[in-house]
């Protein structure tokens, strides 16, 4: 998302700064006796299992690993529960079947004192290599499942690909087991390879409603819109499901717009126009999405594994699909969309824009969209050119008249926010960013992006990265403003 160029400045002179009123909600914390912390909530401790809530669906562990839970509070922006309205990164819940039972025996020795006993695994391969029984290869998927699970909460994504792999090379019919795996590959945007998974566990339960959810969340990220369409309509006369008709009716917005739109598509990007645009312009977009491609690349050190959906549209085709507020200039929504209405080639303020909303796709996809909004910002700001100079005085004078804001509550969506406000939080934001690269490094970043990936809350990566609470990154960053342009 990026705000109005033209109005940025001026806004962020004219208004006071202004701060956004938390809401509340739940929060916990589980520490585990190796030191490692997870953010989570629904947190339920039952027949030795500790199970939980987090952005890649409900996990569990073995109570024996578990030091303690905290429950908290944690203040969130009052827009924490706006839609963000992403298809291509739904909130879709994991499947409801299950790989195995959470009081298992099996699965509670798969993993024991913070790590995964590799010997058991080994042990149970062997016999199921040996006596191929339903009960030998039962204990190995259970068992390879935790293991996956448990790389999962602590960020070993490798891992736990590699356990699922193992898994399924045991049990490669049963469906439950194809749709967690899929479920683990979507979360991670590596939307082909969870289709050739589900594929497999539709030749076996062909009126399986959650394979069909889940494939029009992968045929979306794909950027074939038609075919989401069809799977999410399918999977609806299967089984009704809110979140299904959620996806459902975005998706059908943007086929119905899209149905005359031309296309381009180069190694990293497949390219939708409105008919209305110039072609050359669409080469030209094409072009300097695949310069930039790269240095970002470089810089965050991450490559999506699928190529990017990019919209061009008409100014009235922007706000009518996207349904964003009158101050936001460009979408990343899982798809780069900008309006370029009366271009006919590539501007400078175009290109600052596509690399704006490109590391917007680098971000989310490296961190399973789980980077806090102000976050997001202040990196594309940042990799676009943007820096403080500008607002360094405005920002300094607000910190000493104690106009300040926490940077908490800007992790959530900003769609809600007014236009004022906005401009604040975008200044801030890249003054935060700034200061962090600056002073510490783009490596910093990038750690602090592995950690957020791996579930940790945001002030803990900071802490773990720069020994910073959110109080002190403010801090921080007013006295790198003052040294480096006061």
């Amino acid at each position: 998302m990026r705000f109005s160029v033209a109005h940025a400045l001026k806004l962020f002179v004219a208004v006071c700064l202004a701060v956004v009123l938390p809401g509340v909600v739940c929060a916990d914390t589980i520490y585990l006796k190796n030191g490692k912390k997870i953010s989570a909530s629904q947190v339920v401790q039952e027949d030795g299992q500790v199970s939980y809530e987090t952005s890649a669906g409900r996990l569990s562990l073995p109570a024996s690993i578990v030091d303690k839970v905290v429950h908290e509070v944690e203040a969130v922006n009052s827009t924490s529960g706006a839609s963000r309205d992403k298809a291509a990164n739904l909130p879709i819940a994991p499947p409801n079947d299950l790989t195995r039972s959470s009081s298992d025996e099996v699965t509670r020795a798969a993993v024991r004192d913070g790590s995964v006993d590799n010997s058991l695994l080994g042990k149970l391969e062997s016999e199921a290599d040996a006596n191929p029984t339903p009960t030998a290869i039962a204990h190995v998927v259970a068992a390879e499942t935790a293991a996956a699970e448990f790389g999962i909460s602590v960020g070993d994504f490798e891992q736990a690909a590699a356990h699922y792999e193992i898994g399924l090379r045991y049990a490669p019919d049963k469906v439950a087991l194809l749709l967690e795996v899929a479920y683990f590959h979507l979360r991670r945007s590596e939307y082909s390879t969870a289709l050739n998974l589900l594929d497999r566990a539709r030749r076996i339960e062909p009126d399986s409603p959650e394979v069909a959810k889940l494939s029009g969340w992968a045929y979306y990220g794909l950027n074939r819109t038609d075919d989401a369409v069809s799977e999410w309509k399918r999977a609806l006369a299967l089984k009704p499901d809110p979140e299904v008709q959620n996806a459902l009716e975005k998706a059908q917005r943007d086929a119905q717009e899209e149905s005359t739109y031309r296309e381009g598509e180069t190694l990293h990007f497949r390219l939708r126009y409105n008919g209305g645009a110039a072609p050359e312009l669409a080469r030209e977009v094409l072009r300097t999405l695949e310069t930039e491609f790269d240095e970002i690349s470089a810089t965050l050190n991450y490559v999506p594994p699928e190529p990017i959906g990019v919209i061009l549209y008409t100014n009235q085709a922007f706000v009518d699909i996207t349904r964003a507020p009158a101050w936001v200039g460009a979408l990343n929504d899982g798809r780069i969309r900008v309006p370029v209405e009366g271009l006919t080639s590539m501007t400078q303020e175009l290109a600052r824009i596509l690399k704006h909303e490109l590391t917007h796709s680098f971000v989310g996809q490296k961190t399973g969209e789980r980077c806090p909004v102000w976050l997001q910002e202040g990196i594309a700001q940042y990799m676009e050119g943007k820096r403080s100079r500008s607002m360094a005085g405005a920002l300094n004078s607000a910190y000493e008249k104690h106009m300040e804001f926490s940077l908490a509550s800007y992790e959530s969506s900003w769609m809600n926010l007014p236009k004022e406000t906005a401009s604040n939080a975008y200044a801030w934001s890249l003054a935060t960013v700034e200061a962090i690269i600056t002073e510490e490094g783009m490596v910093s970043i990038e750690r602090i992006l592995d950690r957020i990936a791996t579930q940790s809350a945001t002030e803990d990566a900071l802490h773990a990265v720069l020994h910073d609470s959110y109080d002190d990154l403010m801090q921080s960053t007013v006295q790198y403003l003052r040294k480096a342009y006061l």
